[in-house]
């Protein structure tokens, strides 16, 4: 069984920065995605980043394309979202999320796993 567990959400002003963790319990064996996603209020929940696994290609939203960047450490046991030139925009609950092969990564119909999800909210 893997279980995520996030940190790194607060508050932060427009223009800011912040760095998301997504520690990993567990092991994937195999081809794995790591996504990003969050749910601003009122919104439906939306995929922002994925990382792939092995390998650290990336893929994201063009609403945080080059201002947000999704990485892992060496030993793959913790997830990073680190977010830059923040907006009001992006406010909301962010949470990592996995599933098992590099299909479909970005839905969150087939995710296998949550984090819990930290809130992140950019004031101006």
């Amino acid at each position: 069984q893997v279980q995520l567990v996030e940190s790194g959400g607060g508050p932060v002003q427009t223009g800011g920065s912040l760095r998301l963790s997504c520690q990993v319990y567990g092991y994937f064996y195999g081809l794995y995605c790591m996504g990003w996603f969050r749910q601003a209020p009122g919104k439906e929940r939306e995929n922002v980043a994925i990382i792939y696994s092995p390998g650290e290609a990336t893929d994201y939203a063009d609403s945080v394309k080059g201002r947000f960047t999704a990485s892992q450490n060496t030993a793959r046991t913790t997830w990073y979202l680190q977010m830059n030139s923040l907006k009001v925009d992006d406010t909301g609950t962010y949470y990592c999320a996995a599933h098992v092969g590099w299909q479909n990564c970005t839905r969150q119909d087939v995710v296998n796993y949550w984090g819990q999800g930290t809130q992140v909210t950019v004031s101006s």
